[in-house]
């Protein structure tokens, strides 16, 4: 836990400190932009995975791969032709196995980051997939990629606290105020003095309610958002833009600011055009291309 009594202000997150801190380019590829590896969706759950991949490669990134339960791959495959699907192990209830872990060698190794969380649904079985993904980085001293931990996968850490040394310097937190507060071991009570001591804690980048924070370093507010981003999904949305944000070649911290501030501008424009209350996660994903356009200009 950090010991820090009170954390810096927190820099405000604006338009034009942005433009000031771009993107990576295109490239001439989709190989140039990265490849994003979500692993989630859970047999009652398959669409949090997709709203996660769908933010991926809206927000840029080159390739992406959902890992999911096997008996909702094939239906997944077809609803989502941008992306390579691969079923997983899961249990009478459909859940994830830990198991599966086990099958993701490949796409692990070729990807730049690795989105562990959307759509799982069982802690035990969430905690044994993190630790059989954590053991190839204690065997491998090389960097491998971005992790990004959302839904069930934060809810685990506090039990891996003291194995988290293969994912140092590579580890991305989404929480809610709920999440962040087991994350904690406390209810937050102040974001700007708080999220700071889980990025301390777990030595992550944390964005949590529009607040991100790194370990021992710099505090990030964004400056926009509505109350309509309270909808279902629209976390796994966050999630997503964030691993396709790092996995173009950003720092951990770019894509979870970046990340922030477009998911929070694509609900006010969504707001302004549709109504406060009532737009959908999956309409957030359209936005992103045209803010990150006006965002580089």
């Amino acid at each position: 836990m950090s010991t820090r009594a009170k954390s810096s202000p927190a820099v405000q997150l604006t338009p034009t400190l942005l433009r000031g801190w771009p993107l990576p380019g295109g490239g001439s590829g989709k190989d140039d932009r990265g490849s994003v590896l979500v692993v989630g969706g859970a047999r009652k759950t398959p669409g949090a995975a997709l709203l996660a991949g769908v933010a991926a490669l809206r927000s840029g990134a080159g390739r992406l791969t959902l890992a999911v339960a096997e008996s909702t791959a094939v239906q997944l495959a077809v609803a989502f032709p941008e992306s390579g699907v691969v079923g997983l192990p899961e249990t009478g209830h459909g859940s994830v196995k830990g198991s599966g872990a086990s099958l993701l060698a490949d796409e692990a190794g070729a990807a730049d980051a690795i989105l562990v969380g959307p759509g799982l649904d069982d802690k035990d079985e969430t905690l044994s997939l993190l630790r059989a993904l954590l053991l190839p980085g204690r065997s491998r001293p090389k960097r491998g990629p971005a992790v990004v931990l959302d839904a069930y996968a934060l809810g685990c850490l506090p039990e891996l606290a003291g194995e988290l040394q293969p994912w140092a310097g590579r580890l991305i937190l989404t929480p809610n105020v709920t999440e962040g507060g087991i994350l904690l071991g406390r209810d937050i009570e102040d974001l700007q003095r708080d999220v700071p001591r889980i990025a301390d804690k777990y030595q992550a980048v944390v964005s949590c309610q529009g607040v991100i924070a790194e370990p021992g370093g710099n505090l990030w507010e964004i400056t926009t958002g509505h109350s309509g981003l309270g909808t279902s999904g629209s976390g796994d949305v966050l999630a997503g833009a964030i691993a396709g944000l790092r996995a173009r070649g950003t720092t951990d911290a770019q894509a979870a600011c970046w990340g922030s501030h477009l998911h929070a501008a694509a609900g006010d424009r969504l707001a302004s055009r549709l109504g406060g209350l009532g737009y959908l996660a999956r309409e957030l994903c359209d936005e992103l291309p045209a803010l990150m356009v006006e965002l580089s200009s």
